[in-house]
């Protein structure tokens, strides 16, 4: 079982939609540069973006619930190569775990 760190904090704002989750403060005006929690559609988003760069997978070896992942093999000699193809998928795409909320071999 594997737990994506701040899962939402991981997707990127495009340039021009930032505006849209700007606010006020007696000091200044800021804005996210990534997608903050609390936003409607931020679970299915971030599920949309797991379900995209996890497509080979999914079903196969791998089963996703928003930020909580599965890896699953059916020999254990198998379990390497398939935590491996993850953990590949998982840098490509610069997505970081959350070690604390990680098990392995369970």
């Amino acid at each position: 079982m594997m737990d994506a760190s701040q899962g939402y904090h991981q997707i990127m704002l495009a340039p021009e939609d930032r505006k849209r989750v700007s606010f006020i403060t007696s000091v200044d005006t800021f804005c996210y540069t990534a997608m903050p929690f609390g936003l409607k559609n931020a679970g299915a988003t971030y599920q949309r973006l797991v379900d995209k760069i996890f497509r080979h997978q999914i079903g196969q070896n791998l089963e996703v619930y928003i930020d909580g992942m599965l890896v699953k093999s059916k020999k254990a000699p198998d379990h390497i190569k398939d935590l491996e193809e993850t953990f590949f998928v998982l840098r490509k795409y610069k997505l970081k775990l959350n070690p604390g909320k990680c098990a392995f071999g369970v």
